[in-house]
């Protein structure tokens, strides 16, 4: 299974790791970081979440050679702070998210890519019900250009939902490149070949048919109240709507509460949880880059609980 992990050795270290800690790899995926965490956790604990029963069956056969301090939760992250509780785990010292879509997963006959011609899925948890076939010619012409616009930052979202929705009157869209087509006719070839509307709309369908960014809000929310003091939580993002949220919930939380700054005492539940240890993101190296061109758009920030 060809995988490469993006920042991996920038990850494992913004992690801080002690060898008796307890971790969690909340993005578990095809286990390139989860085997350099479990090779450092010799006396310590490894939980890993992936609601994508390909890789977590890969993963799984990959962990064991390392060690058997580690368990597997086959679920999105969101449902983090509820898995690990129902084992007896309420606080850890460290948690990474690595964003995205896998290479495995943009290889396989999922529709992630628009550069093959596979049929309209998109979804990392095969057992869920909606796919992005259903989006694609289910979904009402004002959903269509709110998605579009609002998870894809398109400019054009307008008039390729407005042919998708008249093409599907015609004929029921089923395959990624009929839909790159579509997208084509919709922009003209000059806007086409010049600013690639197909990535912002299949990442936007990729979005919505996996509810990325609100499990994304939840996580980070669980992840904040999970973390001892000094714990670590690290995300590598890929594009800016995640990069965003990372962001804005990372100060949040490492800011007085606006409500009771200027307070010459202000109450321990309104103080800063976290200190933002990358003040500005961490990019990948030009040699990271050149070996792995998926990476050029990857973002790394560290924070630490307070």
């Amino acid at each position: 299974m060809k995988h490469y992990t993006v920042m991996k050795k920038e990850s494992i270290e913004g992690l801080n790791l002690k060898s008796d800690g307890i971790y969690v790899d909340a993005t578990l995926g095809y286990a390139g970081d989860s085997s350099e965490i479990l090779k450092r956790v010799k006396r310590g604990q490894l939980f890993a979440f992936d609601r994508d029963l390909e890789a977590v069956q890969y993963s799984n056969e990959v962990l064991k050679k390392i060690g058997d301090n580690y368990q597997i939760f086959a679920t999105r992250f969101s449902n983090m702070k509820v898995s690990l509780n129902s084992v007896g785990i309420t606080k850890v010292d460290g948690i990474l998210f690595d964003l995205g879509v896998s290479s495995p997963q943009l290889d396989e006959s999922r529709g992630f890519s628009f550069q093959r011609d596979e049929s309209l899925d998109m979804r990392m948890d095969r057992r869920d019900y909606l796919t992005a076939k259903n989006v694609v010619n289910e979904y009402s012409l004002e959903d269509l250009k709110r998605i579009f616009y609002q998870y894809g930052e398109e400019d054009r979202s307008d008039s390729i939902a407005n042919l998708i929705v008249e093409q599907r009157k015609i004929k029921k869209i089923e395959t990624t490149l009929e839909l790159v087509s579509i997208i084509e006719k919709a922009v003209g070839a000059n806007y086409f070949y010049k600013k690639h509307p197909e990535r912002n709309i299949f990442q936007a369908i990729r979005i919505e048919v996996n509810e990325e960014l609100k499990d994304l809000e939840m996580a980070l929310e669980s992840a904040i109240d999970l973390l001892n003091s000094k714990g670590r939580i690290v995300v590598v993002t890929f594009h800016s709507l995640e990069d965003r949220i990372v962001k804005n919930i990372f100060k949040k939380y490492s800011e007085v509460d606006p409500v009771v700054k200027g307070l010459p005492v202000i109450p321990d539940e309104y103080l800063p949880k976290l200190k933002i240890i990358s003040k500005k993101p961490l990019l990948p190296s030009v040699e990271e880059i050149q070996e792995n061109s998926r990476s050029k758009s990857a973002k790394l920030r560290i924070a630490e609980r307070i």
